[in-house]
């Protein structure tokens, strides 16, 4: 059964499904940081930030190493294994700068500047060896109710966000207005019983869903971008961050399941196929700064 669950994680969309190289370090032409500091972070606070910025920068915080290879590999949870038990307790804080100005792919379209210079940087500071393997499991496939007919909450959308994000941040630029439909253009945000989806193809919304435990193939057929707003039943796990109040659980929401079909006109299929999954060979707690 897909459950949901909160995710105090901001900032990080993960596009599941590209090639990940499964290397130690990147070639010579790979992006990397042209300054990077890597700290520990020891205290108490449960919210961790992957946030990308203006100029080529990023900002980490609370991150435990776990959470930095499958970002910058661009996989689900499950997809990665091997290594000792501290990569998923300590955490970790960076501050980075890219090398240049490099040009970031549109979403969906294989790991950007940031996420390919986060690998050699792990690589280097803590000295990461990895490689790929694939191996037959159960996944899950996006399908439609009813072939070529979207649901009442699915709409195409006409914005461009493979623009958007080629022009990059502005410095300075204050964030976009909220739209009244909640759904925020170029964005993707996942909550306790939501997901907002705003102008991405379809096969982006496969990574929201791989907290299912399961790789989500999209078979839909639908091409183009899109967007929706999700409502389901929320399940929360563990204890929300201090100062964040989570509101009650609705007992009459849908299940995910119920929720994709009603609202979206797609169903969650299980069957089997083979799927990346990257292997941890060694790995050593960082170098100082």
């Amino acid at each position: 059964m897909v459950k949901s669950r909160v995710v105090w994680t901001v900032g990080i969309i993960c596009m599941v499904g590209a090639s990940a190289g499964g290397q130690s370090a990147q070639t010579a032409s790979s992006p990397t940081f042209e300054v990077a500091t890597v700290k520990p972070n020891k205290s108490d606070d449960l919210r961790q930030f992957i946030a990308r910025q203006p100029g080529g920068r990023v900002a980490v915080t609370n991150m435990p190493l776990r959470g930095l290879i499958t970002f910058a590999y661009q996989l689900a949870s499950f997809q990665l294994t091997g290594g000792p038990s501290w990569i998923a307790s300590d955490r970790f804080d960076m501050v980075a700068k890219l090398e240049g100005n490099p040009e970031f792919p549109a979403p969906g379209a294989g790991p950007d500047p940031i996420q390919l210079a986060l690998r050699t940087l792990m690589a280097d500071r803590f000295k990461l060896q990895v490689h790929r393997e694939t191996r037959e499991m159960d996944i899950y496939a996006l399908v439609m109710v009813k072939p070529g007919v979207p649901g009442p909450a699915l709409k195409p959308s006409t914005t461009d966000c493979a623009a958007r994000i080629k022009a990059g941040p502005r410095a300075g630029a204050p964030p976009p207005p909220i739209p009244a439909s909640g759904v925020v253009p170029c964005n993707i945000m996942g909550g306790p019983g939501m997901i907002r989806f705003g102008g991405f193809p379809l096969s982006l919304l496969t990574t929201m869903l791989g907290q299912s435990g399961r790789m989500v193939f999209d078979r839909t057929g639908l091409t183009g971008n899109w967007e929706f707003e999700l409502h389901f039943a929320a399940e929360q796990r563990g204890q929300p961050p201090p100062g964040v109040d989570v509101p009650a659980p609705d007992p009459d929401a849908p299940s995910l399941f119920t929720a994709l079909q009603e609202q979206l006109g797609l169903k969650l299929e299980s069957t089997k196929g083979p799927v990346d999954v990257l292997v941890i060979d060694s790995v050593e707690h960082p170098t100082q700064d």
